[in-house]
């Protein structure tokens, strides 16, 4: 029997040769390959599709099965020749005016998963509905995935090898001047996780008195020292111990695809995705005077709603994934979007997550202000009334148990947790129970694993860990 396939918050991801296998990929290109059929007219195929891949067991040829697929649809492929980062791909889908991207990434997911994302023409995650048409045109069998072989695609021109590197740097021209990066004459420890984003940053920034030094930079898809390239701990310690040897000013860590970022100070000490979304957002409102919406997930920080506040710019919450963000994004021109999870995309690129970027914007930061990581943290805070302290829990879940704990979800009215009122409840995407000190416990099912998440951000940094707890009892896991 042919697996089932069902995209989460982010694609597709499955155990490598369990349920993720060459079969499966060929009938998730053919159900890609139908809703572009069925969207587009035929004069338009020739825009092609860019496919892209990251570092993981056989990533390049599960990119060769999608290829071919595409090819016998009769939709040119764009290959990347080697793993690239996702907003390298996704920028791509812009550049080339392609119908849109197949990344086969499983991101930050552990060394024994793959995983297939989809990319809309603007280079975005494909909407929540249309990833139920595509859900529903995957063929019951691998039989129904039409395929040309590689070498007979190429040459009849269905299957092209691009260079996805050129277009982006000089795209990234238009977004920052990093001369004055070079300049600075910082050391700089970049830790790409084994990923896709080892060369990036020391590539970007050479030739100047800055020193980047990289770890964890060749491939190895079982990701020694970390259980998963996911940028933030205990999986960032190794990289962080380098940097505080070194005496880095500050740490940048990519995930296996590069699209998320994850910071370190100038201590070696983790900087929290959270505090890095505030930092990056009071950088465009502070440094660049830049204005227009935020648009963030609910399991993100309350602080942006406070700098929305205080600068006069919209704040906009959605479910969790960038098929929620990305829409909105484009919808409301937004500024800024991002989430929880270290993933944080720019106006004026695509609406993607972008970690490349959203370095070398954390870099400027540094740059314009002449302050320190820390230093650049006590302006935050200054600015939002204080220290946000923030912490999540991840716990295995087997999927089948999901319908009890679901209910049992639905019916939690708790009126206070950790002695504060709960003014609100927020069932957008998860069970998110709102305090009356502005702090917030969120409870949701992963859309990409099989685990619960309980996360809460408070600005009493004493009651994390009860809030933690109740968070966990609330869900019966504890």
């Amino acid at each position: 029997m042919s697996a089932i396939i069902k995209f989460g918050t982010d694609g597709w991801r499955g155990r490598i040769a369990g349920d993720y296998t060459f079969a499966s990929v060929r009938r998730c290109t053919q159900g890609f390959a139908n809703f572009l059929l069925a969207k587009y007219d035929a004069t338009e195929m020739e825009r092609g599709v860019v496919v892209g891949y990251d570092k993981r067991f056989a990533a390049e040829n599960f990119a060769d099965a999608v290829s071919e697929v595409l090819a016998g649809n009769g939709i040119p492929a764009l290959l990347c020749p080697t793993a690239t980062p996702t907003p390298v791909i996704s920028y791509n889908v812009v550049a080339h005016n392609a119908l849109g991207a197949i990344n086969l990434t499983a991101s930050h997911n552990p060394p024994t998963d793959a995983g297939f994302k989809v990319r809309d023409e603007h280079g975005g995650a494909v909407d929540p509905d249309g990833l139920k048409v595509i859900e529903s045109l995957i063929p019951e069998s691998e039989a129904g995935a039409h395929r040309i072989p590689l070498e007979q695609a190429k040459a009849i021109g269905l299957v092209t090898i691009i260079d996805p590197k050129a277009v982006y740097l000089e795209h990234l021209k238009d977004l920052i001047d990093v001369q004055p990066i070079k300049d600075a004459g910082l050391k700089i420890v970049v830790d790409p996780m084994w990923g896709n984003g080892a060369g990036w940053f020391t590539e970007i920034l050479a030739g100047g008195k800055t020193e980047v030094l990289e770890v964890h930079n060749r491939r190895n898809p079982i990701f020694p020292e970390m259980k998963r390239p996911e940028p933030i701990p205990p999986n960032v310690d190794a990289g962080l111990a380098y940097a505080k040897k070194v005496r880095a000013d500050a740490v940048l860590i990519t995930d296996g695809d590069a699209d998320r970022v994850g910071f370190g100070d100038e201590n070696g000490e983790f900087v929290d995705q959270l505090r890095v979304y505030g930092l990056l957002a009071l950088y465009l409102l502070k440094v660049r005077g830049e204005r227009g919406p935020i648009v963030k997930t609910l399991s993100t920080t309350s602080m942006l709603d406070k700098l929305g506040k205080k600068y006069n710019v919209p704040v906009y919450n959605t479910g969790v994934g960038f098929k929620y963000v990305a829409p909105k994004m484009l919808e409301v021109d937004a500024m800024i979007g991002g989430e929880e999870s270290g993933g944080y995309a720019f106006r004026g690129n695509v609406p993607e997550r972008d970690g490349i970027l959203a370095g070398l914007y954390l870099l400027d930061f540094m740059v314009k202000t002449g302050h320190t990581p820390t230093q650049l943290l006590a302006d935050l805070f200054a600015e939002v009334g204080g220290a946000h302290y923030y912490e999540r829990v991840d716990t295995s879940f087997p999927n089948e148990k999901r319908p009890a704990a679901k209910k049992r979800m639905d019916a939690a009215n708790p009126k206070t947790i950790a002695g504060l009122k709960v003014v609100s409840i927020d069932r957008i995407d998860g069970y998110k129970f709102n305090m009356e000190d502005g702090g917030w416990l969120l409870v949701r099912f992963s859309g990409t694993e099989p685990i619960i998440r309980v996360y809460c951000e408070t600005m009493k940094k004493e009651l994390v860990h009860r809030i933690l707890q109740e968070g966990l009892e609330i869900a019966g896991l504890a």
